[in-house]
Order: C-alpha cells, then sequence, then structure tokens
C-alpha cells in the first residue's frame, strides 16, 4: 500500500495513468465553475496539505517504492497555487527519496501564475516540473464569465506564456459545447485563437457533460441549451478550421467525445477535419427524410 493519505474521490489526467499520484493540496482553491463537479464535495474543500505530512509521505514512498516510480503527479486541483518555496521543497523531496522519477507535473488554473514572477516558473522548471495542464475551456470571454471560470482571454493566454517561455510542457484542454449553442460559434473560433496564440504542446478536446444535472450551470447560464451529436461536430469543425499550429499533439479521444481524433496540428489538419466532415456527413444521411427536407 502505498503511504499516502487520499481524500476520495482523486482525479489525475488520463496521461498520468502510471504515476504516483501526490496530494499537496485537497480540492481546488478557486471551485466556482459551474461546470465543473469534480471538487464539490464537502471533503474536498480547498486546504494545503501540511508541509510535513507532503515530505513525510514523499520519504515513507521512497522507501518502499524508490527505484520504481518514474512519474509524479502533484495534485489536487491546481497545486500551483501553492508559494513557489514550498513547492521547490516538495520538488527537491521528490528527487531525493525518489530518484527513479523523471517527471513530475500537476494541473494548474491560470490565475495561480499571476503572483508569480517568470523567474519563480524558470525555478519550478529547472528544479523538475516538467509538464502542466491547464484547463483553459474556453478562449471566448463571454462564456468564460457565464460559467463563472474566473479567467478571460488574456489571463489565459499569459499563464500560458510564461510556462511556455520556462519550457514547462502545456497541455491544454477546451470543452465541446460548453456555450451551448448560443455561444458556440465564437466558443469555438476564441478558443483556436486562444490555442494559436499560444502554441501548446499538447491540446485536447472533451464534451461538456453533467452527472449531477445541469442546475448548478443554468443559474449563472440560464439561456443554455446542450448541443445536439450534429452541433457538437459542427463546433468541432469551426474549431479545427481555425487552428493555426506548427507542432501540437492534439487528442479528442475521451469517454466523452462522439469522434475520436488524434494528430498532430498542423501536420495533421486537413485529415482531422476530412473526418469531421465524414461523420457530419454521414450523420445527415442516417436521418430520416422528413428532418432532411425530403
Amino acid at each position: 500500500m502505498i503511504p499516502i493519505r487520499y481524500v476520495e474521490p482523486v482525479f489525475r489526467p488520463p496521461s498520468e495513468a502510471e504515476s504516483l499520484i501526490l496530494p499537496v493540496t485537497d480540492g481546488c482553491s478557486w471551485n466556482q465553475c459551474t461546470f465543473c463537479e469534480m471538487y464539490t464535495a464537502p471533503q474536498k474543500k480547498f486546504r494545503a496539505r501540511d508541509e510535513a505530512e507532503v515530505l513525510d509521505s514523499i520519504r515513507a514512498t521512497g522507501e518502499r517504492y524508490g527505484s520504481d516510480i518514474r512519474r509524479v503527479f502533484l495534485a489536487d486541483g491546481d497545486a500551483l497555487v501553492l508559494p513557489t518555496k514550498r513547492l521547490l521543497t516538495v520538488i527537491e523531496a521528490i528527487r531525493s527519496h525518489l530518484p527513479a522519477v523523471r517527471r513530475i507535473s500537476s494541473y494548474c488554473l491560470p490565475r495561480n501564475l499571476k503572483k508569480k514572477s517568470q523567474s519563480e516558473i524558470d525555478e519550478l522548471a529547472a528544479a523538475g516540473l516538467s509538464m502542466v495542464y491547464v484547463g483553459a475551456e474556453s478562449g471566448d470571454d463571454a462564456v468564460l464569465a457565464a460559467v463563472s471560470k474566473g479567467e478571460t482571454f488574456d489571463s489565459t493566454v499569459d499563464a500560458l506564456n510564461k510556462l511556455g517561455a520556462a519550457g514547462i510542457s502545456r497541455s491544454v484542454m477546451i470543452l465541446n459545447g460548453l456555450g451551448g449553442r448560443e455561444l458556440s460559434r465564437q466558443h469555438a473560433e476564441n478558443s483556436a485563437r486562444l490555442a494559436n496564440a499560444t502554441q501548446p504542446e499538447y491540446l485536447a478536446t472533451l464534451v461538456v457533460s453533467f452527472p449531477k444535472g445541469e442546475q448548478r450551470l443554468r443559474a449563472g447560464f440560464p439561456g443554455w441549451e446542450p448541443l445536439t451529436q450534429p452541433e457538437l461536430f459542427a463546433e468541432m469543425e469551426t474549431f479545427l478550421s481555425g487552428l493555426e499550429l506548427k507542432r501540437t499533439v492534439f487528442r479528442s479521444d475521451h469517454a466523452s467525445n462522439w469522434l475520436i481524433l488524434k494528430g498532430t496540428l498542423g501536420a495533421d489538419k486537413d485529415r482531422l477535419l476530412a473526418q469531421v466532415r465524414q461523420a457530419i456527413a454521414g450523420e445527415a444521411k442516417l436521418r430520416p427524410a422528413w428532418a432532411r427536407g425530403l
């Protein structure tokens, strides 16, 4: 058993499936996004973990599995909210007690980096923080405001550019369908503009979903209406069409996605667009004649 205290539920990116999940905080320091239910349980109320507990966990894990662990993911929702000095202490302990580790990563809210200077982020990169997952969700300010994201196009760009300047790989996530029908086009177009402005190393899309219902979202976004499957495909086509990326690994393969897309942008842009357009055409053929106006 790994000697780490976990507070369920525990979340991590799909690509961190083989990583040691090391909580340095519990919950999310913002936790106001109306589309997100990850940290709404009472036990996930935000708090920074006691530094001594975190360091003890690292030491104990190192004693048992020090030569086996290659990757560490700093949890929960936004580890980078912690002061840089504390983060450096944690990374140094990982390096000392888990010498086989080759990658340290975390989630990051753009707001976490507003008070961190470029030199601080450079320090974190030099110490070993090599990848950060940023839930941008949208590049459209109207959508971001409607879902209480607490960010803007500019604040997200600033954070991503700071990370990029430090040499930290950035994995950016966009939520397909987040703008609903009313804001779908501007959501897609401005999300593409965000990616173009920052050129992230990784870019992914998920389809927005609400396992616990839509009430929380609709409280601040009463006009929101979900996109149908064809509308989600059309939004994806608009998004991909607007992307002008040099070398970004693109994935749309989460369980929520109706259509699996994988490639490198921009090399595979035409192929990915052709897949989306084929799906749109195929879906149209499946509709009954009356729905096609025949």
